[in-house]
């Protein structure tokens, strides 16, 4: 019997530092993504020291005891000592923790205070959280006046099933926030509807957007690249369907996106006094509705009850235009809640709007044409302003 024991002993004795090593080996190598700035560097440091202290600590608290069992065991003659306290004992085993933790408490704190510390930025960029995509409005530093939504570009057919994977499956967006390399850049998050939360773990930065809320983060790139996350904070049906692109490049690069975008913006402004004709206003309504509509309502207009309703024969959308433009402009209220209908008025445009409501009034079986079913962008307009 005791030379089985010895034998499983050892066993164990040999298999625990290559499991512990090995253990350590993944932890240090594979759950981390490559670091792209200082402080993604200090977490990766402090994450590789607190495990290479807790497999320190794990052999060698549980080699000691191992040790005691085997040493003094009952077959060997020894018998268990009985006593109640012991304060070279009681000491040791309060102090020794505490140094630990101190040990553990130092850098960690140092790093914490660095992530908080958004002062004297080069750029600020106000991020605010949509179900399901993000706006971003470059709001001080070279840039300002920047705005635009970014949106998934995965095709539907990917996503249903229906066509190969791409490489950056669900990963991937229309309009990818893009910043200078080495610049200090302050990202305030916020929310137009739930929680969201904003998170590039490359950088080591990740904050909640919380609606009513600004909260800041920093972050300052080390080299250049496109770096890609999601929101990780479980905010609706297309939680899984609302990435984070990044794209960071020279200062020289920055300027010409910076000027080139500078005149799309005046080139795409949209006029809302002017008459459109039907046909623009449902050529550009299906591809805001593809954008914006598609995965709650579906590309056929039938949506998915019971809660996102069919456009399709809806009588909100086949009946009085003013009823369709306050709902999409604010969203639906019941019991004095927010459903899962949200507002777009800070989202889209007047034009936009008007667009995409005489495309759902005007698409499928919903054929209310003439003067009822062409909604223009001044009539959006009027009714926004009044509110």
């Amino acid at each position: 019997m005791a030379r089985k024991f010895v034998r499983s002993f050892a066993t164990w004795a040999l298999a625990l530092p290559g499991l512990g090593f090995s253990g350590l080996a993944l932890a240090l190598e594979w759950n981390l993504r490559p670091a792209g700035s200082k402080i993604a560097e200090d977490i990766h440091s402090l994450h590789e020291y607190v495990m290479i202290l807790c497999t320190v600590i794990f052999i060698g608290v549980f080699s000691f005891m191992f040790y005691s069992v085997y040493a003094h065991r009952k077959s060997k003659g020894h018998k268990a000592a009985q006593f109640h306290e012991n304060t070279t004992v009681e000491i040791l085993w309060t102090v020794i923790p505490l140094l630990i933790l101190i040990g553990i408490a130092l850098p960690t704190t140092r790093t914490v205070i660095a992530q908080k510390d958004t002062s004297n930025p080069d750029l600020t960029i106000k991020v605010t959280g949509y179900q399901w995509k993000w706006g971003y409005d470059y709001v001080k530093g070279e840039g300002e006046g920047i705005s635009f939504v970014s949106t998934l570009a995965t095709p539907r057919e990917q996503i249903e099933n229906k066509a190969p994977k791409g490489e950056h499956y669900l990963l991937e967006v229309d309009n990818e926030l893009v910043v200078p390399v080495g610049r200090k850049i302050r990202v305030l998050t916020t929310a137009a509807d739930v929680i969201h939360s904003w998170w590039m773990p490359s950088f080591g930065a990740k904050q909640d957007a919380i609606p009513g809320f600004i909260r800041d983060l920093w972050f300052r790139a080390d080299r250049t690249g496109t770096y890609r996350s999601q929101c990780v904070e479980l905010c609706g049906k297309e939680h899984g369907f609302m990435p984070i692109v990044v794209r960071v490049v020279s200062q020289d690069e920055y300027s010409k996106w910076v000027g080139e975008k500078m005149k799309l913006i005046v080139a795409a402004a949209d006029d809302p006094n002017k008459q459109y004709t039907m046909d623009e206003l449902k050529k550009r309504g299906e591809q805001v509705y593809a954008k914006n509509c598609v995965v709650c309502h579906q590309a056929n207009g039938k949506g998915t009850p019971p809660a996102f309703p069919p456009l399709d024969g809806s009588q909100v959308v086949t009946g009085a235009k003013d009823k369709q433009i306050q709902t999409v402009l604010n969203g639906v209220i019941k019991d004095g809640k927010a459903t899962a209908m949200v507002a777009f008025g800070p989202q889209l445009n007047d034009v936009e709007l008007a667009a995409v409501i005489t495309f759902t009034r005007n698409n499928w079986g919903n054929k209310v044409g003439g003067e009822q079913g062409l909604v223009q962008p001044s009539e959006v307009k009027a009714l926004r302003e009044k509110k």
